[in-house]
């Protein structure tokens, strides 16, 4: 049964994730918490460990899950079902792209689609980041060790920006948010 339901909730996440890996965090969210597979303190810690790690976040949050739920097969299963839709969609796109491309109801489509995206990433951009700094929503409490870690990404990005005159990379923020991490939450 678990198999089934990995393959359908991943499913889901792979048909309806428009717009890349962040902003399908708000969908996996939904099934992860609906199948009750991980908790919001889990997600969170996920969704960190799926940035920093090679690949796209929504595949590698879909082989955690899977994995901690059903083993080898269960993250097999899980990843699967979640790339199989792209997969099948960009066939199909690829067969069809010369004349789809060019149709202007696909067009407006596709621009109506974008404003939704960034108001999905910035929505859940923002839930994460008062749900980290503030604790649970049921207990309000700040979280202060997050609180410093994103000071010395600001400082960081912002000082780059002053002495160099250029943006810092992202490859740099997240080794310094990984250091940060471990000397603030350690001592």
């Amino acid at each position: 049964m678990i198999y089934l339901e990995l393959f359908l909730g991943f499913l889901k996440v792979g048909f309806f994730s428009f717009g890349g890996g962040y902003a399908a965090i708000s969908l996996i969210r939904d099934v992860v918490m609906d199948y009750g597979w991980i908790d919001e303190e889990m997600l969170a810690y996920m969704i960190a460990v799926s940035e920093s790690t090679p690949g796209p976040i929504m595949v590698n949050l879909a082989t955690y899950v899977g994995s901690q739920q059903a083993g080898f097969l269960g993250a097999l299963i899980a990843t699967t079902a979640v790339i199989m839709p792209s997969f099948f969609i960009i066939l199909i796109i690829m067969a069809l792209l010369k004349s789809l491309l060019k149709n202007k109801y696909v067009q407006a489509v596709l621009g109506g689609l974008k404003p939704c995206i960034i108001g999905i990433v910035l929505a859940t951009g923002i839930f994460m980041l008062f749900g980290t700094l503030l604790g649970s929503i049921g207990a309000i409490k700040v979280n202060v060790q997050a609180i410093i870690i994103a000071g010395i990404l600001v400082a960081s990005m912002v000082g780059y920006q002053y002495a160099a005159k250029k943006k810092l990379s992202p490859i740099i923020l997240i080794v310094i948010s990984a250091v940060a991490g471990i000397v603030v939450y350690g001592v």
